[in-house]
């Protein structure tokens, strides 16, 4: 139980305070105007390329970031939008594997950042995926039969798509190398 009537002392007062200057959290870069729009342009990059906009320029606005990870808040100021734009947009990101989330510490907000190595997670997680679709090629060529149109074109895609999920895992063996050399 509290003692209401003893005066609490602080640290300083009884001679508990930390020696030399106390340090302050670092301070993040600005965000300049260049990086704004930088952000702008690989988000229409990303757009073009069938990425939704407000993913891509949250995905853009992390990348560029000097900061680990930043909050909902944060890229709402940065992108100019509300923080219920950001919310399905992370959702998305944190679906196709380009972003992660972590709970701030002494807090229940939570703070996004990019995958270590971003690319690296959102291919190697591709194979998952390219099964799958390879499998629902099977399925539709089953339903229309080979010899049709239809079937020729199915069982192309089916065969490009597991052209695709067989020699990605040596593609990214072949990126593990050249990073191992390069660093």
């Amino acid at each position: 139980m509290i003692n209401h009537d003893v005066p609490v002392q602080r640290p300083e007062e009884e001679g508990l305070r930390e020696e030399g200057p106390r340090e302050e959290a670092p301070q993040s870069p600005p965000y300049t105007e260049a990086m704004a729009q930088w952000v702008e342009r690989f988000a229409g990059d990303l757009a073009s390329a069938g990425m939704p906009r407000m993913a891509a320029r949250i995905f853009s606005c992390l990348l560029v970031s000097e900061e680990r990870s930043l909050s909902s808040a944060e890229l709402a100021e940065r992108l100019h939008v509300s923080p219920a734009a950001i919310s399905g947009a992370k959702r998305y990101l944190e679906q196709v594997h380009l972003i992660g989330r972590e709970s701030e510490p002494g807090s229940r907000r939570e703070r996004y950042r990019l995958h270590h190595d971003v690319w690296y997670e959102a291919v190697a997680n591709r194979d998952t995926l390219l099964t799958r679709w390879v499998s629902t090629m099977q399925a539709g060529l089953d339903a229309v039969g080979p010899t049709s149109r239809a079937g020729r074109r199915m069982e192309e895609t089916a065969a490009f798509l597991a052209f695709l999920r067989d020699d990605l895992g040596s593609v990214l063996e072949r990126w593990r190398a050249f990073r191992a050399e390069s660093t």
